[in-house]
């Protein structure tokens, strides 16, 4: 069975936060939204990985508090990155 993959991944911003400890990611992500809402982007990746999920809990967490995100989701492909909506 071939799997999905959504065209419009292609076309999103994304932030890879891999090696980073929470404190920086959390900094990072912070960062790439003030980027990314400056020039109207409504999607954006961002590619924490699998490990122990510690940058994958500090990236929902603060995604939880940001009043510019509107949504969010793990990927249903690669639970390695989450997909975020903003407003």
């Amino acid at each position: 069975m071939k799997e999905f993959v959504d065209p419009f991944l292609y076309n999103v911003d994304k932030l890879d936060i891999h090696g980073l400890d929470r404190f920086s990611a959390v900094a990072m992500i912070k960062n790439f939204i003030d980027n990314e809402c400056k020039i109207e982007a409504k999607k954006i990746i961002i590619v924490h990985g699998h490990g122990e999920g510690i940058l994958k809990n500090a990236t929902l967490e603060y995604l939880k508090t940001d009043k510019r995100v509107l949504e969010y989701k793990l990927d249903i492909f690669n639970d390695g990155q989450t997909i975020v909506y903003l407003k």
